[in-house]
């Protein structure tokens, strides 16, 4: 090992350090990749380094989706149109035990599509369903679970933000991303709501129906109830999801869509205001500014680190292990998601996966083309960093939802998760072993 590469683990290995300890990310890995590249590479090199990263971030054409998107989710939020969905859904399952289980998550799958707004979708979920579920006496750990777990949806079911800062990442299409998201996302629900179908259905004490007192009873308004919940959704979907996936746009023409059809949307329900327009702004600003600061640190950060040699030495470490390319990459997926208990998705994508992106770039795990295997990569990934959201210290749904519903214990809502964040790791065990069940969308789309 020579210095350069020994120095580039230090660089990597205090940056963990310091983060650990409680500093800014973003700030951090700026600081450490220009006083170690000023260090070990000089002043020169390393400003030029930074300068060049910078200026081919500016002119990326995806990442203006970011705060598209993320502007859309908010005016969804601000439109009610998750509390109409959530309606819906509990007046057309409301004899069912488990009912309010259910209405949770698929009030979160369909309105994932919508956005991929966590820590909005949970707070929303948890302020309408949290205090149903306590009067109606459902069991607060399954509860807590399924809002939680319900709400991380949308960091896997397009148009996921994530998904959108990922795709310049690894160099891969973000439609081809989406397309390889849908089967994984939707699968995942579907464990869901198996889980808490049989558990309902075994003990109906844990999620009885809804009480009769509550029961909108009637049909044609139970039915009525779920057109008008579903039907504006649809056409944001088919604004933004449907003209990405059928090729029609690109990721940044219908975010700006369906931003300005969640606008158009709030206004029909009239629900914009100058109040409701300056809060999905500010928020907007504030989580885009994250993400978009935090793109720029860890391109330097990582132009440094690969300067020094570091990266391909751990690329020919992982090669070099006396293993087959599936155990290679099920050791990376189990690093991932061991990272994902420390780390936050945007840590993870902009800084640790580039270094694994060339070991499976050389890997041949029979899935087809470099193309295709790095958007099934790219799927597993996402899968995987579900569970940064489900697990401990971060677990940032964790304390949304313990915000919103105070009366559960945040011991209550980690061992909620712990549940869901199994039916994770299964899923994703499943994606694993069976490729087409991300790869048959991408391939019909071609």
């Amino acid at each position: 090992m020579s210095g350069a590469e020994f120095m580039g683990l230090v660089m990597l290995a205090a940056m963990v350090l310091v983060i650990f300890i409680g500093f800014p990310i973003s700030f951090t890995l700026l600081f450490l990749a220009l006083s170690f590249g000023v260090f070990g590479l000089g002043t020169a090199q390393t400003f030029n380094l930074a300068s060049l990263q910078l200026w081919g971030l500016m002119k990326d054409e995806v990442l203006p989706a970011v705060p598209l998107f993320i502007f859309m989710g908010f005016m969804t939020e601000q439109a009610g149109l998750m509390e109409r969905l959530f309606r819906a859904f509990r007046g057309l399952l409301e004899e069912m035990p488990g009912a309010l289980f259910l209405a949770v998550i698929l009030t979160a799958a369909v309105f994932a599509m919508a956005t991929g707004i966590v820590g909005a979708a949970v707070t929303v979920l948890g302020i309408m369903a949290g205090p149903i579920m306590i009067k109606a006496g459902y069991n607060p750990r399954l509860s807590s679970g399924a809002i939680a777990a319900g709400g991380t949806l949308g960091i896997l079911i397009p148009p996921s933000v994530m998904l959108v800062v990922m795709g310049p990442t690894m160099g891969v299409p973000v439609n081809q991303l989406y397309a390889a998201s849908i089967g994984p996302g939707f699968l995942l629900a579907g464990m869901y709501i198996v889980y808490v179908l049989i558990r309902s259905f075994m003990d109906p004490r844990l999620g009885p129906p809804v009480p009769v007192d509550e029961r909108v009873g009637d049909w044609g308004i139970r039915l009525r109830e779920v057109l008008v919940g579903m039907v504006p959704l649809a056409c944001l979907i088919g604004f933004t999801l449907g003209t990405i996936l059928g090729g029609l746009a690109t990721p940044t023409e219908a975010s700006a869509a369906g931003a300005f059809g969640a606008t158009l949307l709030s206004a029909a329900y009239r629900k914009l205001s100058w109040t409701a327009l300056k809060n999905a702004a500010t928020a907007t600003i504030t989580t885009s500014s994250m993400v978009l600061f935090l793109a720029a640190a860890s391109n330097v950060f990582g132009a440094v680190f690969t300067k020094f040699g570091t990266a391909t030495l751990i690329t020919n470490t992982l090669l070099g292990l006396p293993f087959s390319p599936m155990v290679v990459l099920i050791i990376i997926m189990a690093i991932i998601f061991l990272l994902g208990w420390p780390f936050e998705w945007p840590a993870i994508i902009l800084v640790f996966l580039p270094i694994f992106l060339p070991v499976i770039a050389t890997l041949d795990l029979g899935i087809g083309t470099r193309t295709e295997t790095m958007i099934w990569f790219g799927a597993l990934i996402a899968v995987n960093l579900q569970t940064a959201y489900l697990s401990p210290p971060v677990a940032m749904s964790a304390y949304y939802l313990k915000n919103v519903v105070p009366q559960w214990s945040l011991a209550t809502i980690y061992r909620g998760m712990a549940d869901f964040m199994f039916i994770q790791i299964i899923c994703l065990a499943a994606v694993l072993m069976l490729p087409d069940v991300a790869m048959w969308l991408p391939r019909a789309l071609r």
